[in-house]
């Protein structure tokens, strides 16, 4: 079960899509992460430089994704993000949001399943949950509403 509200939320920058090209596994995409916010009731800091999402756009049009990044808590703790998920919805909503429209989200899914990893006393719970995190992309952003799996 999820939690009612999420227990922060993500603003990502991104860089544009390097696409490798179309591979026996699908179209692979990389996208630079520059940095972002994360705010909420649990946690507050920002989104270091340096991450990247590496996507496979499968052949039935599904964004199979996979990001690595780091946050840097307003106290200075590091925490590792592992976020593994699904984008995918009707074609034209897919179409509009590779041409870098803003489409409503409630229009397409995004979800990922995501594992934290830090050293820091401060924030050592996140060593310890699971959370999933409801995604929104916009033009060079992502938002992820993210909650904890209770």
């Amino acid at each position: 079960m999820l939690g009612k509200e999420p227990i922060f939320t993500i603003y990502a920058e991104l860089e544009a899509i390097t696409s490798l090209g179309r591979t026996p596994y699908g179209e692979r995409r990389v996208i630079g992460i520059l940095g972002g916010t994360v705010r909420g009731p649990k946690l507050a800091g920002r989104i270091l430089p340096g991450g990247a999402d590496w996507q496979i756009i499968r052949s039935d049009g599904a964004a199979d994704i996979k990001a690595r990044y780091t946050i840097e808590t307003e106290a200075g703790a590091l925490v590792m993000v592992n976020s593994e998920g699904l984008r995918h919805g009707p074609p034209d909503v897919i179409e509009k949001l590779a041409r870098g429209e803003n489409v409503d989200p409630r229009h397409y899914y995004f979800r990922t399943v995501m594992r934290f990893e830090t050293a820091a006393p401060s924030v050592d719970w996140l060593n310890r949950i699971l959370a999933i995190a409801k995604g929104q992309r916009e033009p060079r952003a992502v938002r992820l509403d993210v909650y904890e799996v209770e």
